[in-house]
């Protein structure tokens, strides 16, 4: 969809302005104004790990006058698979603050602002509020209805991409958007999915290249709205497929049973991750050292690990029996299962081993346990030589 640009062209470009961006200069639909759109233009990424590190470099380079990181993780050995804008050096340090350094080390003259607080709904709506544009680069459902609501409310359009294994998703939202043209991210997803059937990238794995073609993506789209250039997704979701390259291109339409975003929510509990009613103690729970108890005093009981069979291949937990999610839930499988002895489920961090738990229940079990913290929780406090992932 084509939208008029939503910055203005109030920033005076200096000589070196015009060397380093020369080569957009020479583009007769961008130019001399269009880069002081860009010099002119607030872009806050929400996320420094594989979206919006390629994100955040590209706009840098681009010549955005000021970006806002909001991040408050810090860097793991595991993100530099696909988080290129951290380095080895970076390991252990705040991700908001590795991204300022490789900014400034690609672009200098950009303004950096550092949001390393956890985004919720008491200081969401203030940070959206000081930028012209969002680009949301989160994991996970709860911050991504957070992000839309602040920016439905705060009247931002933003950038959203979503990446999962080898396929990666992105579009434009915009409530404000001119001509009632309007949509926003509930359009997309009216209601969350369970979130066991949410797997974030830590459970079900991606490939770390496709980071870069979604981020690039998104940027691409954050620039086009600055500037007013090409078309832009809002109205369409771009969906990519790394394995046989192919890009497909949906309309998306005005959900008409949603209802006005009038407030900020409680999105952990929207999205199923807080149980309200005292639920999440309904389910029985033994911690790893108390199950390394159990191992040692030759107690009799059920290891189930209801994790992928890639999983099952990198780390083990001795004397578990590997049945996956969908198998253990089987009847037939189920059926073969002990009733009578203790039965205690892990995945890698607890969520799937709840789903199943439940499931299990349903169907008559009662001598259940989850593993709290999953097989991570394991080589944390009882064997630290495993290697985690």
């Amino acid at each position: 969809m084509k939208l008029p640009p939503l910055v203005q062209p109030l920033a005076e470009l200096t000589a070196a302005d015009i060397r380093r961006y020369s080569r957009h200069l020479l583009l007769p639909e961008l130019g001399l104004d269009g880069q002081k759109r860009l010099k002119y233009s607030k872009v806050l990424v929400i996320g420094a790990g594989g979206l919006g590190s390629p994100a955040l470099l590209y706009l840098a380079a681009a010549g955005v006058g000021l970006l806002g990181v909001a991040d408050f993780d810090v860097v793991d050995e595991s993100n530099l698979q696909r988080q290129v804008i951290h380095g080895v050096s970076d390991l252990g340090r705040s991700k908001a603050e590795s991204a300022r350094a490789a900014i400034w080390e690609l672009n200098p003259h950009v303004d950096v602002r550092l949001h390393t607080e956890r985004l919720d709904a008491s200081n969401a709506l203030a940070i959206v509020a000081g930028y012209d544009l969002i680009v949301d680069g989160t994991d996970n459902f709860a911050t991504r209805y957070l992000v839309n609501d602040a920016c439905v409310l705060a009247g931002k359009p933003y950038v959203w991409g979503s990446i999962f294994r080898f396929e990666g998703q992105a579009s434009v939202f915009w409530e404000q958007a001119p001509d009632g043209r309007g949509l926003n991210y509930r359009d997309l997803y009216p209601e969350p999915p369970p979130p066991e059937l949410a797997p974030s990238c830590s459970e079900g794995g991606v490939l770390g290249i496709l980071c870069a073609s979604i981020g690039a993506m998104m940027a691409t789209e954050a620039i086009k709205l600055i500037t007013g250039l090409g078309e832009t997704l809002l109205g369409r979701l771009a969906v990519y497929d790394a394995l046989d390259m192919s890009y497909r291109f949906m309309p998306l339409r005005r959900d008409p049973k949603r209802t006005r975003i009038t407030a900020l929510a409680d999105y952990q509990a929207f999205c199923g991750l807080r149980r309200p009613g005292g639920m999440e103690a309904d389910v029985p729970a033994i911690s790893a050292v108390e199950l390394k108890q159990w191992q040692e005093r030759g107690d009799a009981f059920q290891l189930i690990d209801v994790r992928e069979a890639t999983e099952w291949d990198i780390v083990r937990i001795p004397g578990a029996r590997h049945l996956p999610k969908d198998i253990v839930v089987s009847p037939g499988v189920a059926s073969q299962l002990d009733r009578n002895t203790p039965i205690v489920l892990h995945c890698k961090a607890g969520a799937r081993s709840r789903a199943v738990l439940l499931a299990l229940r349903e169907q008559g079990f009662n001598n259940l346990r989850n593993l709290d913290g999953g097989i991570l929780a394991w080589i944390k406090d009882v064997d630290p030589t495993l290697p985690s992932y």
